[in-house]
C-alpha cells in the first residue's frame, strides 16, 4: 500500500510545472523547447489524409485510364498530325503591264481570304493566257499549291511570275488549340512583266477585226502590228478569243463549252498558230527579190492581157491557160504591186516568153529568206511554221514531179503556200526598214535580235514605192487617209472545196516617209467577194486612232508611239 500511494503521490504534476507566470518564466530555455506544453495528435487526422491521397490517386488512376486506354489512339493521332504543322503561304503572281503599265492581269483577293487572278482585258485573252489555282481535296488538303500558267505569257514566262510560296509552322495541342506560331519562310511576290504591247492600239484593232468580222460574216480574224526598227509587238490579236477570266475559274461550264464548239476555234490563236494561204501579199517579196536578182528592173514592162497560154511540151496542140484577176494591159513593177497583177508575177515567177523567171528554187529562197515557212521565234509556245513548197516536198508529199503551173501559183501565194499573220507582218517590216528582219518579242525594252536580208535597198524602195501606189490609186484606196500616209497590199486567196469562201488579206506600213509600224491582217473565210473587207479593217482601226486624238496617227492624247 505504501507502494501504491507513493506512485500515485508521484505521479501528479506540480502546480509550477503547469502554469507559467512572470515570476518562474525565466527559469526556461526557450531555445531547447522547455516550457512547451505538447500533446499527440487524434487518430482521425490519419484517417483523413489516407482517405484523400486514396481518393486523388483513384481520381489520377481513372484519368490516366481514360487518357491512355479509351481515348489514346484517338490522341495520339491527333498529336501525330496536329502537334506541328507546316500551312503554305501562298506567293501573290506577279502583275502583267502593258508599255505604259496599264494593268493586263493581276492577282485580286475574295471576300474570302483567297486569291484570284483577274484579267482586265479579255481581248487579250490569247496572248496572256490563264492559270490554274491550287487544289484541295475532300478534307480540305491541298494536294497543289502552286498557281500555274497553261497558256500564253502566264505559261511561258511562270518562273518569273509565279514567285514562291511561304512556310508558316504552327504548334497545337491534342485538343487542336493553336499554342504558338511562327514564319519559317515568308511568300515572295511574282515578278511584273511588262509588254511591248499598247493596249489602246490592242483594243482599236480588236474592235475593228471583231466588227467587220462579224458583220461580213467571215469564220475568223487576226491582226499583228509589229514595231519596223525593233521588232516590238505592239498589238496581237486573235478573234474569235475566250475569255482568260472563265478558263481559270473554270466556269460557267455552259460558256466553256460554247468555246469548244465555235467553228471559229476560240482556243487557237490566230495571228500565230493559224495557217492561211496569203494570196497577192506575198507580191512586194517576189518584186524585191526579181529587182535584186536582175531578172527585172524598175522600168521592166510586162503586158497583162488578163492570162498567159503555155503549149504542153508532152501533148503538141494541147495548152495551159493561166488567168488573172483581170486585164491591166502594160504594167511595171509599181503598178504590177498597187494593182495586183496575176500576169506579171506568173512571168517574173516562172519565166514566159523572152522573160526569164526567178524559177522555184529563187521563189524558195526568197520567201525563205524574208522569214516564210519557218517560225519567227515569237515568245509564245505553239507558234507555226507554214509552208513554201517546193519540188522536193511535192515529190514527198504527192509523188508527182513539180509542174511550171506550181512555179506560177507558187509565184502569187497560191497552190500550198501557208502563212501566218506574224511572218507577214514580220516580212513587211523587213520591206518597210530596208532589210532587217526582226524577231518579234512581246516583252518591253528587250534588246533586238535580227538578220539581215541581202537584198537591194534600193530595190527595197521600189517595193515600197508600189504599195503606196496601191493607197493613192489602186485596191486599198479604202486607207488614203488625209491623216496618215499609209502603204499597203492586199490580197484574196479561195478556200472550200469549190473556192466558194475568200480569205482577205491586207499587209503594209506607216507613215510611208519614215516608216515606223508595220501590220498584217486576215479575215478567214468569208463568204465569196469579201476579200476587200480587210483593208475596211484598217481603215476604220486607223479612224478610231484619229478620233482619240493617237500620236500613231499624228495626234498628241498620250505617249503611245514613244
Amino acid at each position: 500500500m505504501l507502494w501504491r500511494r507513493t506512485r500515485r503521490r508521484n505521479s501528479e504534476i506540480a502546480p509550477e510545472d503547469i502554469f507559467l507566470d512572470a515570476t518562474n518564466v525565466s527559469e526556461f530555455d526557450r531555445a531547447r523547447f522547455e516550457g512547451r506544453l505538447e500533446s499527440p495528435l487524434p487518430r482521425s487526422t490519419f484517417f483523413g489524409v489516407l482517405a484523400g491521397l486514396t481518393i486523388l490517386m483513384f481520381v489520377l488512376v481513372a484519368r490516366a485510364w481514360d487518357r491512355e486506354i479509351v481515348h489514346g489512339p484517338a490522341f495520339a493521332e491527333r498529336s501525330a498530325h496536329n502537334v506541328l504543322s507546316v500551312v503554305t503561304l501562298f506567293a501573290p503572281r506577279g502583275v502583267i503591264t502593258d508599255m505604259h503599265g496599264t494593268v493586263l492581269a493581276e492577282n485580286i483577293e475574295k471576300g474570302d481570304g483567297t486569291m484570284i487572278r483577274s484579267y482586265a482585258y479579255p481581248s487579250l485573252s490569247q496572248v496572256l493566257g490563264y492559270v490554274t489555282y491550287p487544289k484541295k481535296d475532300i478534307h480540305g488538303v491541298y494536294y497543289t499549291t502552286n498557281e500555274t500558267g497553261v497558256t500564253g505569257l502566264e505559261a511561258e514566262y511562270d518562273a518569273l511570275l509565279a514567285g514562291q510560296n511561304g512556310q508558316l509552322l504552327s504548334e497545337t495541342d491534342a485538343l487542336g488549340n493553336i499554342r504558338s506560331q511562327g514564319s519559317v519562310v515568308p511568300a515572295k511576290e511574282g515578278g511584273t512583266l511588262k509588254l511591248s504591247i499598247d493596249v489602246t492600239l490592242e483594243q482599236a484593232l480588236f474592235g475593228a477585226i471583231s466588227d467587220i468580222a462579224d458583220a461580213q460574216r467571215f469564220l475568223a480574224g487576226a491582226g499583228v502590228i509589229l514595231d519596223v526598227r525593233s521588232g516590238a509587238v505592239r498589238a496581237l490579236v486573235s478573234w474569235p478569243t475566250y475569255d482568260s477570266n472563265v478558263m481559270a475559274s473554270g466556269g460557267p461550264a455552259n460558256l466553256i463549252e460554247s468555246y469548244g464548239a465555235n467553228p471559229g476555234r476560240p482556243y487557237l490563236d490566230h495571228a500565230v498558230q493559224g495557217v492561211y494561204a496569203p494570196g497577192s501579199i506575198v507580191k512586194p517579196i517576189v518584186a524585191s527579190g526579181a529587182l535584186t536578182d536582175g531578172i527585172i528592173t524598175p522600168s521592166t514592162v510586162i503586158n497583162d492581157p488578163g492570162l498567159i497560154s503555155i503549149d504542153d511540151p508532152y501533148n503538141p496542140g494541147k495548152k495551159y491557160v493561166y488567168t488573172g484577176w483581170k486585164a491591166l494591159g502594160p504594167v511595171d513593177v509599181e503598178k504590177a504591186i498597187a494593182w495586183s497583177s496575176d500576169i506579171f508575177f506568173y512571168t517574173v515567177g516562172g519565166g514566159f516568153k523572152n522573160q526569164k523567171g526567178l524559177g522555184i528554187d529563187r521563189l524558195d529562197y526568197w520567201y525563205r529568206t524574208f522569214g516564210l515557212g519557218s517560225t519567227t521565234g515569237i515568245d509564245l509556245s505553239g507558234e507555226a511554221q507554214g509552208l513554201v513548197p517546193t519540188p522536193a516536198w511535192k515529190q514527198a508529199t504527192f509523188h508527182e514531179p513539180w509542174y511550171l503551173g506550181d512555179t506560177y501559183f507558187t509565184a502569187i501565194g497560191q497552190y500550198a503556200m501557208q502563212v501566218t499573220p506574224i511572218q507577214m507582218a514580220r516580212a513587211t517590216a523587213a520591206i518597210a526598214n530596208g532589210g532587217t528582219l526582226y524577231t518579234p518579242t512581246l516583252l518591253a525594252d528587250t534588246p533586238a535580235t535580227f538578220t539581215t536580208i541581202p537584198v537591194d535597198p534600193n530595190q527595197l524602195a521600189v517595193a515600197r514605192s508600189g504599195m503606196r501606189l496601191g493607197v493613192t490609186s489602186a485596191l486599198a484606196g479604202a486607207i488614203n487617209l488625209p491623216y496618215i500616209s499609209v502603204a499597203a497590199k492586199t490580197g484574196t486567196a479561195q478556200t472550200g472545196t469549190k473556192n466558194q469562201y475568200d480569205n482577205s488579206w491586207v499587209v503594209g506600213f506607216f507613215p510611208y516617209d519614215h516608216p515606223q509600224y508595220a501590220f498584217a491582217v486576215v479575215l478567214e473565210r468569208g463568204p465569196q467577194g469579201a476579200g476587200e473587207q480587210s483593208v475596211n479593217v484598217m481603215a476604220r482601226f486607223f479612224d478610231t486612232l484619229h478620233t482619240q486624238n493617237s500620236p500613231y496617227v499624228g495626234g498628241a492624247s498620250t505617249t503611245a508611239s514613244r
